[in-house]
């Protein structure tokens, strides 16, 4: 009999290394919208890499990371660990993920063990609650007409079908020629509960992470984006701070905004609140956005 397809059990597989050799892990791709791995798969592949040579007791506080070359979805990609340091609280761990011979991606994470410490954190903003907002489903069909290939909907349906991710306002391909305040706000939750496992929970944000990210660059400007093919972009480097324990299964709200584009670059930082107000990540990203002539 067969059975219906699970994308979260299949995004749980894709983050399920093999480990092939002490400090070093094996990992696959997913089919990607671009002709090249998606930079949120291959942080969270590698944040997962460092976890698993870090003691249950620590858990991710940071990381940060520069994307090198461009993945290739066809090959599987090593990663190799490198135990930097191994403190009294805190652990640092360096990973290389290579294809072809070649390193596509640089991580560095820093773990801790819990300890008690001043509190204080940045207010969360307004926003509406997530169950009243559009699914991606629902949504993305009502600008299809915005994109230069007809089969994209489907495709960044099926991208997406593991996390719900709903935007609060218009997204940039539905108002192309429009500047707008560099702002975007969106919440996203996985598709269906996960373990207990804070290191799961921490490499599922970081996946999602990268989706949305640079989307308030695109507004300041009006453009629409890759689907539309008014921008080409990739991610440069990627950062995050993990202040406070979450869940990656529950409503987290991504408040996103961009302070500068300058070079071909443009710079997203945003900050993660759960749904009862806490501050849980911190988040920056630099990328490559660049104008096609003609455009």
């Amino acid at each position: 009999m067969s059975t219906a397809h699970d994308p979260l059990l299949d995004l749980l597989q894709l983050l399920d290394l093999e480990q092939i050799e002490r400090d070093i892990f094996r990992g696959t791709s997913r089919s990607a919208l671009v002709p090249r791995v998606f930079g949120g798969q291959v942080a969270a592949q590698a944040l997962v890499a460092a976890g698993r040579t870090v003691p249950a007791d620590r858990t991710a506080h940071s990381l940060h990371s520069y994307f090198l070359r461009a993945g290739d979805p066809g090959a599987p990609i090593v990663y190799s660990v490198d135990r930097i340091r191994d403190g009294r609280s805190f652990t640092t761990r360096r990973v290389v993920a290579v294809q072809h011979g070649q390193p596509i991606f640089h991580l560095s994470a820093s773990f801790q063990t819990y300890e008690e410490g001043l509190e204080h954190q940045a207010d969360m903003p307004a926003a509406p609650d997530p169950e009243t907002l559009p699914t991606a489903a629902e949504m993305l069909p009502r600008h299809a007409h915005r994109f230069s290939d007809p089969g994209v909907v489907d495709r960044l349906i099926e991208a997406r079908a593991a996390v719900d991710l709903r935007y609060v306002d218009v997204p940039p391909f539905g108002t192309v020629g429009e500047p707008r305040e560099p702002r975007s706000q969106v919440w996203f939750r996985t598709n269906g509960k996960l373990a207990d496992d804070p290191l799961l929970h921490v490499c599922m944000a970081t996946y999602v992470s990268d989706m949305t990210l640079l989307d308030s660059v695109l507004l300041a400007h009006g453009r629409g984006g890759w689907a539309v093919g008014d921008v080409v972009g990739a991610s440069l480097d990627h950062a995050m701070w993990f202040h406070r324990p979450f869940r990656a299964d529950e409503w987290l709200l991504y408040d996103q905004e961009s302070p500068s584009a300058s070079g071909g670059r443009g710079l997203g930082q945003a900050r993660i609140y759960t749904q009862d107000g806490r501050l849980a990540i911190t988040v920056i990203q630099e990328g490559v956005v660049r104008v096609p002539r003609g455009h």
